[in-house]
């Protein structure tokens, strides 16, 4: 495989712009009652208008709208209280009326933002904050889909596809590299799941996404852009923008032109190759659609919709920071995706906290609902649960310790019953065999000594027995405290508690 690692060239910069196609998630198809669902027999969801027989009107589907107003509150954009579609002239095998409705000049949705976190693919530059334009979201219908070879050669046409509910959503160009390309894909890749309007499945065509390329001399006018249609992977996102950014800084520089272009990635190759010369507006004839009225939104109806909104990403992320006392990144993390932000917080539980609900906190035991402090949550989220689930190839949704059961015994670990070490024994019968933490910690003995007279008791033997080294600790040699901590913690058989042990063990060797 061919694949060029990008050096960025002082002299040149970088302007990528997305287009990307995300299915709303409605169960009927967006001008007629044919089913959405995936993996059907090919044809068998190809109904009179997905088809195109003469005589058919296509019927607006109100969910698909909904689900576009959702997306533009979510963004912050303007909602159009009219928009209209058009017809966009183009013929594909698989686009039977030889024409796609979509919108051109009045789109539903307008412009809006969106904050990204980068996270360089490359060298030791720290994660930074980004705000990319969005420039429209427009309703459209997708086109089947053309199947090459399975049959003696031939290609057939299946036409399931169309008349699948799109909302192409549309950058401005404010991205210069493919670390930030790839961080404003997986921004909005999650926030279409979290708002619910978009399974985000990438292998099942649900998010598509094409970019455009060009690069420029600093300061200078926009350079010529070129396509790269239909990536469904973030990882092959970064390795065609690198190969193409370099291609056309390597044409430019040798003295070549780029020419507008449609191109396809090869991710066998790690190139990209042209597939057609890039259409402009005008190839595509748009003009109303004669058989749809002009689509009207009223203040009421988006109001409506508002209410469906969950706390949005950005807020919670704000919102774990402030109560909980999290990081930046900590709450980035868990905000990354909806299932992750609703395990930590029912882990957290419980129903009556008001931090869970959003509300500030006057309370002493701030970022401890229930008795679980939110940064221990987070750790676990973070690192046990998530290479657990990594290494099982698990959703979060799917793992096999429930948030009550991961709270629970977490609280074991605030109040001191168990050692970290025993709460990972805990945590991985309890994924394996299932059990609540106490139960498990009961049967497997698993509790922390925290007696003090017993814990007196096994020190006063050990410095008793190493009178010697006690003596060389209290000359200077601090390092030997560790000894005196791992003979305790044998003598305990790893059941006392480490830092009553250490506040003890302290106490007796100052003499």
């Amino acid at each position: 495989m061919i694949h060029k690692t990008i050096v960025r060239a002082p002299e040149w910069e970088i302007v990528i712009g997305l287009e990307v196609h995300t299915q709303l998630s409605t169960s009927s198809k967006i001008f007629s009652g044919a089913s959405t669902t995936y993996g059907a027999e090919p044809n068998t969801q190809a109904d009179a208008v997905s088809i195109a027989l003469p005589g058919v009107l296509p019927v607006l589907n109100k969910g698909a709208v909904e689900r576009a107003i959702k997306f533009g509150l979510a963004v912050g954009a303007h909602i159009a209280p009219r928009s209209v579609f058009a017809r966009k002239n183009y013929f594909y095998p698989d686009l039977p009326k030889g024409y796609q409705i979509s919108q051109f000049d009045l789109p539903v949705v307008g412009q809006g933002v969106l904050t990204i976190l980068v996270e360089p693919l490359s060298g030791n530059a720290k994660p930074y904050e980004k705000v990319v334009r969005i420039t429209r979201a427009h309703l459209e219908e997708d086109a089947g889909k053309s199947v090459h070879g399975e049959s003696q050669g031939l290609t057939g046409v299946d036409l399931n596809r169309a008349g699948t509910p799109l909302l192409e959503i549309v950058s401005e160009p404010d991205m210069s590299s493919a670390a930030e390309a790839v961080a404003y894909a997986k921004t909005l890749h999650s926030l279409v799941r979290w708002i619910g309007i978009c399974d985000g499945n990438m292998q099942e065509g649900s998010f598509r996404c094409d970019v455009n390329v060009s690069v420029r001399r600093p300061g200078g006018p926009l350079g010529t852009r070129r396509e790269i249609k239909n990536l469904n992977s973030f990882k092959f996102m970064q390795q065609a923008i690198d190969y193409e950014v370099q291609w056309q800084i390597d044409t430019l520089e040798n003295g070549g032109k780029i020419h507008q272009a449609t191109v396809l990635f090869d991710a066998d190759k790690g190139t990209t190759h042209a597939m057609r010369s890039k259409e402009e507006a005008h190839d595509y004839r748009y003009f109303p659609d004669p058989d749809l009225l002009p689509l009207e939104i009223s203040e009421e109806w988006k109001e409506q919709v508002r209410a469906t909104l969950p706390e949005l990403p950005e807020a919670k992320r704000n919102r774990y920071v402030k109560d909980f006392g999290l990081s930046s990144y900590d709450a980035g993390i868990l905000t990354a995706s909806r299932e992750v932000a609703d395990f930590f917080e029912a882990a957290l539980n419980p129903p009556q906290s008001p931090l869970v609900r959003g509300e500030a906190s006057s309370s002493p035991d701030k970022g401890r609902p229930g008795g679980v402090e939110a940064k221990l949550c987070a750790n676990w989220l973070i690192g046990e649960v998530s290479a657990q689930l990594n290494r099982d190839g698990l959703e979060m949704q799917q793992s096999p310790v429930t948030p009550q059961q991961l709270g629970g015994m977490l609280k074991r670990i605030a109040d001191g019953t168990i050692s970290n070490a025993a709460a990972k024994e805990v945590f991985r019968t309890m994924w394996a065999e299932g059990g609540d933490a106490d139960s498990i910690i009961e049967a497997k003995g698993l509790k922390q000594v925290s007696d003090s007279g017993a814990i007196e008791a096994i020190v006063d033997e050990i410095i008793a027995a190493n009178a010697d080294k006690v003596a060389e600790y209290r000359s200077g040699k601090d390092k030997l405290f560790g000894f005196f901590v791992g003979l305790a913690m044998k003598a305990s058989n790893g059941k006392a508690n480490p830092a009553q042990l250490n506040d003890i063990l302290k106490k007796k060797l100052a003499g």
